[in-house]
């Protein structure tokens, strides 16, 4: 018995290395453009590209850790594991394209660009700052942006299979 990838598979893996690839080249021109720990506005008070390393989770959790190397490694592993389980439920399902495959190719490219900065570099860089009236939003990047609309996504997918199904 052979194995054979489904036909859209390809694409949705497509979906993935672009927003890789993306994160890669946003966090490479930040690093060479914009000096670390400082920012430029683009719409002031509002938006503004910054340049900060963030040697934690999401929303620099656990960053003033007292054991910084157990905590990237954790990250990396956890990230590996979430990566690789995404992946492997993407090829079962790769064969349509739905809301489902197409927020799970979000979060794969997303992982997988966190990952490669946390496994090289220790930490990932994070450079879109976000001001709401006097709130200041965590900074963050674009691998952080893919997770985050792929978890709407496979949110929004359940309300409306919910939904489907009480209409039945």
């Amino acid at each position: 018995m052979s194995f054979r990838f489904p036909r859209r598979l390809p694409w949705l893996l497509l979906i993935s290395a672009l927003v890789f690839l993306a994160d890669r080249l946003t966090k490479t021109w930040v690093a060479a453009h914009i000096r670390l720990y400082s920012s430029k506005p683009i719409i002031p008070h509002v938006l503004a590209i910054s340049h900060w390393t963030n040697d934690g989770a999401a929303f620099s959790l656990f960053a003033e850790s007292a054991s910084p190397h157990v905590v990237r490694w954790a990250l990396a592993t956890f990230g590996s594991i979430l990566a690789l389980v995404v992946l492997i439920v993407l090829v079962r399902m790769g064969n349509r394209f739905s809301l489902i495959t197409v927020a799970l190719a979000l979060v794969l490219g997303g992982a997988l660009g966190n990952l490669h900065d946390r496994i090289l570099y220790g930490s990932v860089v994070d450079f879109i700052e976000v001001h709401i009236f006097t709130y200041h939003w965590p900074d963050f990047n674009l691998a952080d942006s893919s997770i985050v609309t792929g978890a709407c996504l496979l949110f929004l997918d359940s309300l409306l299979a919910r939904k489907h199904s009480a209409n039945e």
